[in-house]
């Protein structure tokens, strides 16, 4: 099966490069700047058409949180334009798109984790382009799932887990977050998951339970307790290791205000396609380990 994936960089992007080995049938087609620019997707159709997909993976995104409250407008030429253009590419030939949203979506006060058809309510500029994204997608290509995540950490780029991991190796003492919640999710894991619902599509050319679905890390915790478990796991790997200080986010202000409670339950998309993410715990120490492997 051929993908074509937006990005070459994004922690997706390589994730599904690397795990796509260990799929013989999968093949993954890397599209992304110059080639691709989601400020200006001009070229995406021909590009889609020089391709011939099987499936389309709308991963790349503006993710700078903070800095979209400075460049709305760029935010959003990416996140909804950008991903409609991709959407309507992959309409055009007739194959389905994926496109990656977020837990930003939601405005976080709700008191346990949201299901796909709860309210939204972002935050901030970032939350708001992407649920622009996810409307315009939606209504570009009948064939769309959506896939909101969160917290979204790999071995490749740059994410909390590695940010825990680098400030460790200088300091004692780290001042993290704890009223803030969600589910740490590993990018490898959601490879898997796209791989393995490509594979489903492939074999149902019928499929039409559409739409949006959660994919998460099994598990929540919050930015203190992720952050304990990467240094706590760095120091049973011999890596760099802190404390881990616990604070509140009025004491480590933002631009970009953060939902309280971002958790995401994952039960549609268990249930639909016969796959969960694996516990948060379990996937990123195996992150931390392959870290701290590459340091020795």
């Amino acid at each position: 099966m051929k993908i074509l994936v937006t990005g070459r960089q994004g922690q997706v992007v390589q994730s599904l490069v690397e795990r796509s080995a260990s799929h013989p049938g999968s093949s993954i087609i890397a599209v992304g700047r110059p080639d691709l620019d989601l400020e200006h997707p001009e070229g995406i159709d021909a590009l889609v058409s020089a391709a011939r997909p099987d499936l389309i993976v709308s991963a790349a995104a503006y993710t700078a949180v903070d800095q979209a409250e400075d460049e709305p407008d760029k935010a959003r030429a990416v996140n909804a334009l950008g991903a409609e253009a991709v959407s309507a590419a992959a309409a055009a030939i007739g194959v389905p798109v994926i496109h990656i949203s977020t837990d930003y979506v939601f405005s976080g006060e709700a008191a346990r984790p949201y299901v796909e058809s709860d309210p939204t309510g972002p935050q901030s500029v970032y939350g708001a382009t992407k649920l622009e994204g996810e409307r315009l997608v939606a209504a570009a290509n009948p064939k769309h799932l959506i896939f909101r995540t969160a917290w979204v950490y790999s071995p490749f780029g740059k994410n909390f887990l590695k940010t825990m991991l680098r400030l460790a190796e200088t300091r004692n003492e780290i001042s993290v977050v704890a009223d803030q919640w969600g589910n740490p999710t590993s990018a490898l894991d959601i490879a898997d998951a796209i791989l393995h619902v490509a594979n489903a599509l492939n074999q149902t050319p019928n499929f039409s339970q559409y739409g949006i679905y959660h994919l998460a890390g099994t598990g929540d915790t919050n930015w203190s307790g992720f952050a304990r478990h990467i240094t706590s796991c760095a120091r049973k790997y011999r890596g760099p290791s802190a404390q881990i200080k616990e604070i509140v986010s009025s004491e480590f202000p933002t631009k970009a205000r953060r939902p309280a409670n971002s958790r995401l339950s994952t039960e549609h998309f268990s249930r639909v396609f016969g796959w969960r993410a694996p516990n948060w715990e379990d996937s990123s120490a195996s992150t931390v380990n392959r870290l701290v492997s590459l340091d020795v």
